[in-house]
């Protein structure tokens, strides 16, 4: 009685901190929120994979159980007596050999589909971005969107004096084309649960340098370089603004337009800030500040 009470309050002990949990928070086991439709396709592999996972591990857990339970040697049992034996047992062979290799199968078909789903590219993509990385910042463009009243490319270039800040928009297609103009780079933003290397020249590496998703929710992100690039990779970050797709059109259209306090067109601060939508469209960084990247400063 005294070790059914012992299991019994610890089991009560347990119940009592998972109550800390929300209902998402226990399905995800630990998997990162994410905020595309691809991040979703993830969790639920994730999901699944740990619920299969944790069943095995009941069984296995029960007849270890068992077996130490109800197949103790008995006290008076005879010391030259041996257990029942079951090495010439063909069934049960054949299920321990079959029943894993059926799992291995399931996991990986559900593996290989969800990483073909997550992976894979629409022809005609809503949206298309440029990701220059460089040591160490980042440069955005729109090759796809009209240019600016000067002809160029609409595009945001990262400094020391400035964090660079993508805007996206949500529940559309977003194709990320990815290179570096140096070394390998990582472009990371953690709520996409997606990160690629950024390699120079992609093509001569025989790297996929591009990949699509779709945002779900508006907000402000932080984005980063994964890949240890010098100096000052801790430091090479970036933020991005998801803003519903009808403000994001009013944004590219504030980036072709000439400011008339500077006679150039918007930068991507001036044109969030003249959507006035809030928190949604703060104009600069709030994450971290531009750094100094002259070595010998003091």
């Amino acid at each position: 009685m005294k070790r059914v009470g012992k299991v019994a309050a610890l089991a009560g002990f347990v119940a009592l901190l998972a109550t800390g949990c929300s209902g998402d928070e226990v399905l995800r086991f630990g998997w990162p929120a994410g905020v595309t439709e691809q991040a979703a396709k993830m969790r639920w592999l994730w999901t699944w994979s740990v619920l299969a996972a944790l069943a095995v591990g009941v069984i296995v857990w029960g007849l270890i159980f068992w077996s130490a339970a109800f197949h103790r040697k008995k006290k008076n049992a005879d010391p030259t007596e041996l257990p029942r034996q079951f090495q010439y047992n063909v069934p049960l062979e054949l299920f321990c050999v079959v029943l894993p290799l059926v799992m291995v199968c399931v996991l990986f078909f559900f593996t290989a589909t969800t990483e073909s789903q997550v992976l894979d590219k629409k022809p005609n993509p809503d949206v298309t971005v440029g990701v220059v990385a460089f040591q160490w910042n980042w440069e955005f463009d729109y090759p796809k969107e009209p240019k600016d009243a000067n002809g160029q490319m609409i595009k945001t270039i990262g400094s020391s004096t400035e964090i660079p800040l993508l805007v996206l928009p949500v529940g559309k297609t977003v194709q990320y084309n990815l290179r570096s103009t140096d070394v390998i780079h990582s472009f990371w933003v953690p709520e996409f649960n997606f990160k690629r290397d950024v390699f120079p020249n992609p093509e001569k590496n025989n790297q996929d340098s591009s990949f699509q998703n779709t945002i779900d929710q508006t907000g402000s992100l932080v984005g980063r370089c994964a890949e240890h690039c010098g100096t000052y990779h801790s430091m090479m970050t970036f933020e991005v603004r998801a803003l519903p797709a009808d403000l994001y059109a009013r944004y590219i259209q504030l980036r072709t337009q000439v400011n008339p306090a500077t006679g150039v067109p918007n930068t991507a601060a001036e044109a969030l800030a003249s959507l006035n939508c809030g928190q949604l469209c703060t104009p600069h960084a709030v994450t971290t500040e531009p750094f100094n990247t002259d070595r010998t400063a003091r």
